[in-house]
């Protein structure tokens, strides 16, 4: 029974923002009246606290109020004490800016070269197909993205663990699934790593190849029949991309990664200008290639749509992570943009260039133009300065267990430096084994993006909620998986295959683009 005090409860005393951007009321009172509006459209006003409001019942106590992201928008509260506008304004903003930051960041993690790759993916499945299939496969990766976070979010409440990356999911999913697979945690753990570190070193081959050809065109232009291949700039970049290569701390590293964002977004924008202009009619192209091409397609889109291993630490280390997820979360908003860009520079780079279209789009805009050199020179300057951060991944995995073999610390630091630059020329070689950007990316998309993205997810999901797995969720998993494998076996195929064919045809002399 409520007392006269608490019946008219006295001021409220003063609210506080805490670091984190949430609001925190803190009273000594024992007891608060507070409306909140949640029912906007239909107007009415349900008196009752947040679902989230933290009591001491037998103190009659108010801990405190934290308010989330929709309560927010729709909150209005009514005390004696009532809350100024502009607080509710301070939190909202700085609720979004945080959103957005992550937001950003999640685009940056799924657009590099795959974005300048699409136009030749759309070769290989022709103009309306690829179109066509593009949402279906970011569909796919999306909703295996949303299927990690869910099986992390399991997984920490089950074990209080927090922190967990890609492998550590698939670790403790078997760690704590099916007695009769708990065997296979260490080896779930080991597979994920070397799909990981593949992943990324394919990631920093495509780097180089794509670093090397923007670069040649530009140099060919302005000194032309100077007689240096491919290969020969691929050998002068070495020094370049060694010495970026040695940076090991993260935070260094930001700085790099922001110009490069900005660089990358300046080169998209301007490449849209020379998409736009003279477009042919759409019926120019052909609607569907071919039955052996169409793997070559997958190879590349499921490339592009390989940002899987960003969504784990992105999410945990948001303020608030259940504005990750939803319908309209940071994850879904993030990847709609991403899926629209993919769609439209496939659609107008292949629209624009037909069968001529290169592996990335940047070389076919007109070499001879100023402006199209210096997206050029954007361009391989947004991927160099992105390249230590792809070397990161594999250099942290693998450098763990060879520094137990030095003993001083000097020597572990000279060992590590060694590490790194053989792991470079590991993918300065294979590069120069393969230089060309679209066979390297369709196959990179096939071999490893397609397992990390496709197949590992729903294995992760049934293994961690077995034996609570509907058979809905069960038809859902085998579907994608099966999916995946197709994707992985005939792609790999069809990338070997055309990367053989290649080969074959290399004698014949290539004409150099006109200036």
């Amino acid at each position: 029974m409520a007392t006269s005090r608490d019946a008219n409860p006295p001021p409220l005393t003063p609210h506080t923002i805490t670091t984190d951007g949430r609001l925190r009321l803190v009273t000594s009172h024992s007891y608060i009246r507070a409306q909140v509006c949640l029912g906007v459209r239909k107007k009415t006003a349900l008196c009752c606290p947040p679902s989230n409001l933290t009591w001491n019942m037998h103190e009659r106590k108010l801990l405190s109020v934290v308010m989330t992201t929709d309560q927010m928008w729709s909150m209005m509260i009514t005390t004696r004490g009532s809350l100024p506008l502009v607080t509710i304004l301070m939190m909202l903003i700085n609720k979004l800016r945080r959103n957005c930051e992550t937001l950003i960041h999640l685009i940056k993690g799924n657009i590099g070269t795959g974005i300048l790759a699409m136009p030749d993916g759309l070769k290989n499945s022709g103009l309306y197909t690829g179109v066509g299939l593009l949402p279906l496969i970011s569909i796919i990766c999306i909703h295996c993205m949303h299927m990690l976070v869910q099986c992390a979010h399991e997984l920490k409440e089950r074990l209080g663990i927090s922190g967990m990356d890609y492998a550590d999911v698939g670790y403790h999913a078997f760690a704590t699934g099916p007695a009769s697979l708990r065997g296979l945690a260490p080896v779930a753990r080991s597979v994920l790593n070397t799909f990981l570190t593949i992943t990324q070193l394919g990631f920093c081959c495509v780097y180089v190849v794509f670093i090397a050809a923007n670069v040649q065109q530009v140099v060919d232009c302005k000194l032309p029949g100077n007689g240096i291949d491919i290969h020969g700039y691929m050998a002068i970049l070495i020094l370049p991309i060694l010495g970026i290569s040695m940076i090991r701390s993260l935070k260094v590293l930001a700085p790099f990664s922001l110009v490069s964002n900005v660089f990358l977004g300046l080169g998209i924008a301007i490449t849209f200008r020379y998409l736009l202009q003279d477009i042919p009619s759409s019926y120019d192209r052909p609607e569907f290639k071919s039955w052996k091409q169409l793997p070559l397609f997958l190879g590349t889109s499921i490339y592009a749509f390989e940002g899987i291993g960003v969504v784990l630490p992105l999410e945990r280390k948001m303020t608030n992570p259940e504005d990750f997820r939803g319908c309209n979360g940071v994850l879904n908003t993030a990847m709609v943009l991403v899926t629209c860009s993919y769609i439209a520079v496939g659609f107008f780079g292949y629209l624009k260039y037909g069968d001529a279209v290169h592996g990335s789009i940047t070389l076919n805009i007109p070499p001879g133009d100023n402006l199209a050199q210096l997206v050029k020179i954007l361009m391989a300057l947004a991927i160099y300065l992105t390249y230590s951060l792809m070397l990161y991944v594999p250099a942290e995995i693998m450098w763990p267990h060879l520094s137990s073999k030095f003993h001083s610390t000097r020597g572990k630091l000279l060992g590590e430096y060694a590490f790194r630059a053989f792991l470079v020329m590991i993918t300065f070689i294979l590069a120069a084994a393969i230089p060309n950007i679209g066979l390297f990316i369709s196959l990179v998309g096939a071999v490893s993006s397609s397992t990390l993205a496709i197949i590992f997810p729903p294995i992760i999901e049934m293994v961690t909620f077995w034996p609570r797995v509907t058979k809905l969720t069960i038809i859902k998993c085998f579907i994608i998986f099966t999916f995946g494998i197709v994707c992985f076996i005939t792609g790999t195929y069809a990338s070997v295959q055309a990367i053989i064919e290649y080969f074959e045809h290399s004698d014949i002399p290539v004409p150099r683009e006109v200036c």
